[in-house]
């Protein structure tokens, strides 16, 4: 079965919000970025400036990345293909024009309140109450968007990309709320072991049952249209859906082992995380099958090639993953650098890299004239695969140095000068994903506002 796309007069309003939303907080996020890891480098690297040190850049970067760049690339996406899928309007452009205004405005205003010290300072959920309200009402307003324009549809069949876009954001709005404590205005958060197992329901899954599923959702949409090819298998689709709901739920305690949390939420947690390899392997099975033989136009097509790159990293990281939560590994791997490069290889190498190609596909689309420039998006994704696989493996290296040097007892200070090389290529290469989100932002600006529309 192959994706149905019918042509229908449409604005696109919402889905060139999110797209300019999406090209603008990745110049932000690699900027906070990069000035992070300067300080790894150089501890005093504008050790003046308290609203930039290291202790708020590294927040303000984590939230930038996820809620303004990835969140809202594959929003975009999504805005674009669930009323094609469904044969019918978005149940409201304006109201999709709110829903960015308010993201916008919740983003900007996270990132302001950590600068100037207002956290929560649990991890992914350091956003201060009232931005909480705002990411909250946003969510809330994406949903209802989304499902009134599923429940208006003209197509009976509902393609499996719909099923993981409404369930990304609707499941998202939902443990948001509960991880983020919001019940509790004035701490945030509850009280000992009880928080930190909430703490990671939420932040294991604001990545799997958020990133993962709309990137598989846009995955499943523009590879089959961009290789020409029908959908492998749409049983094996909802069935990699199902099972992506039913395992990836239970993961987040794998982050506790070392904690007396009770032993078998950890033993959940860790069959879960080793059986994270049957909904992956649905997938990867049903969309590499069905570009099998099409490699050639995958590579041809700038959306299709950042996308299909998005699923070999989507196989890698889960598999890193899953390997990680075995205890014996976890001696090793956990509370260093290890663990820093399976957070970027997932959210930048899988979600990233999936956003920017669901991107570069709908901007013909929505703007029907060509994407402005064939040569920087070409560009912007050499940059980021480069830069990607060069700090993965760079910080890979630096956390099995240091993971074995704690365990034999080290000092500190003894192992810092051995993995300052390694911060150094994480910057060096970094700097190329910086440059890349510049790129991109001209050119989807140039695409969007001021294209002549003859692609160079």
């Amino acid at each position: 079965m192959s994706s149905p796309e019918p042509e229908m007069p449409k604005t696109y309003k919402t889905a060139k919000a999110f797209c300019l939303t999406s090209a603008g907080w990745f110049t932000m996020a690699t900027s906070a970025g990069m000035i992070g890891a300067g300080y790894l480098i150089a501890p005093d690297f504008m050790a003046n400036i308290e609203w930039i040190h290291f202790g708020r850049i590294r927040p303000i970067h984590v939230n930038i990345n996820l809620f303004g760049f990835v969140t809202p690339g594959l929003l975009a996406a999504a805005f674009y293909f669930l009323p094609r899928l469904l044969r019918t309007e978005l149940y409201s452009e304006k109201l999709g024009i709110v829903s960015c205004v308010l993201w916008n405005i919740y983003v900007f205003a996270g990132v302001v309140g950590i600068g100037l010290g207002y956290t929560q300072g649990r991890e992914y959920a350091e956003l201060a109450w009232p931005v909480d309200i705002l990411v909250g009402i946003s969510f809330g307003l994406v949903v209802f968007n989304l499902l009134m324009t599923v429940r208006q549809r003209k197509e009976p069949i509902l393609y499996v990309s719909i099923w993981y876009a409404c369930a990304a954001v609707l499941l998202t709005a939902t443990t948001y709320c509960i991880g983020n404590v919001i019940w509790r205005p004035d701490t945030g958060a509850l009280l000992g072991i009880p928080d930190a197992i909430i703490l990671w329901f939420y932040g294991h899954n604001v990545f799997g049952l958020l990133l993962t599923p709309l990137g598989l959702a846009v995955a499943y949409y523009v590879l089959p249209l961009v290789s020409r090819s029908p959908l492998y298998s749409h049983t094996l689709s909802l069935i990699g859906f199902w099972s992506l709901l039913v395992v990836y739920t239970h993961i987040g305690t794998h982050h506790l082992l070392q904690v007396p949390v009770p032993t078998w939420l950890k033993v959940i947690a860790i069959v879960d995380s080793v059986a994270m390899v049957i909904p992956v392997m649905i997938f990867l099975i049903n969309i590499w099958y069905t570009v099998k033989g099409k490699l050639g136009v995958i590579y041809a097509d700038i959306a299709g090639k950042f996308i299909f790159t998005g699923t070999i990293m989507y196989f890698f990281v889960n598999i890193q993953g899953s390997i990680m939560s075995l205890p014996q590994v976890q001696r090793v791997t956990h509370f260093n650098n290890w663990v820093v490069a399976h957070a970027h290889l997932g959210v930048l190498g899988f979600a990233g890299m999936t956003a920017l190609g669901g991107l570069y596909y709908i901007l013909p689309k929505i703007t029907g004239k060509p994407l402005y420039s064939r040569f920087l998006a070409d560009l912007q994704y050499w940059f980021v695969l480069i830069g990607v696989v060069g700090f993965t493996i760079g910080l890979t290296i630096a956390g099995l140095i240091q993971g074995n040097a704690w365990i034999n007892g080290e000092a500190l200070y003894r192992v810092l000068p051995e993995i300052h090389i390694y911060y150094v290529a994480r910057a060096s290469t970094g700097l190329l994903v910086a440059i890349a989100a510049y790129l991109g932002l001209y050119n989807v600006i140039r695409t969007l506002f001021f294209n002549p529309g003859v692609s160079r």
